[in-house]
């Protein structure tokens, strides 16, 4: 067998094992995870302690991949429980300074630091006005704040 040849043998035994692998190296859903998790623990009990066992290369793809899906769902939690916690108003206002990775002083659109203190802890609520300006600013709805 040429070289040329092995290589395509090579790329189409790829292609083959990306098809059929492709839902346990990007875990998006918990059947999967499920799936990838019971996989991990079968290829364990066959791998040998060699680091040159292939299977050792793909219990650390899918490790990665159930720690990525782990870490992505908690996320998704910590974020839903945070967002329902409060009124809508606050969540929102919460999600645009974590997302745009805002400071206190950096929404003139509320007022003063303390200001933004006071609506972020609950004293005072935010106005109509603020929303108007701060979905102006976001290009959102002010819909969104309701």
């Amino acid at each position: 067998m040429t070289d040329s040849a092995k290589l395509n043998e090579v790329r189409d035994a790829c292609h083959r094992f990306a098809d059929v692998a492709a839902p346990f190296c990007h875990i998006t859903d918990a059947e999967h995870y499920e799936m990838a998790m019971e996989l991990v623990e079968s290829l364990f009990e066959e791998a040998e302690d060699s680091p040159d066992d292939p299977l050792n290369a793909m219990i650390s793809i899918l490790s990665d991949a159930i720690e990525n899906y782990e870490c992505t769902k908690r996320e998704l939690l910590e974020f839903e429980q945070q967002a329902s916690e409060g009124p809508a108003d606050l969540s929102m206002l919460r999600l645009l300074i974590d997302q745009h990775r805002l400071g206190m002083a950096d929404l003139p659109e509320i007022g003063s630091k303390s200001m933004v203190s006071r609506v972020l802890s609950g004293e005072r609520s935010l106005s109509k006005k603020h929303i108007q300006a701060l979905s102006n600013r976001f290009r959102i709805d002010p819909g969104l704040f309701f």
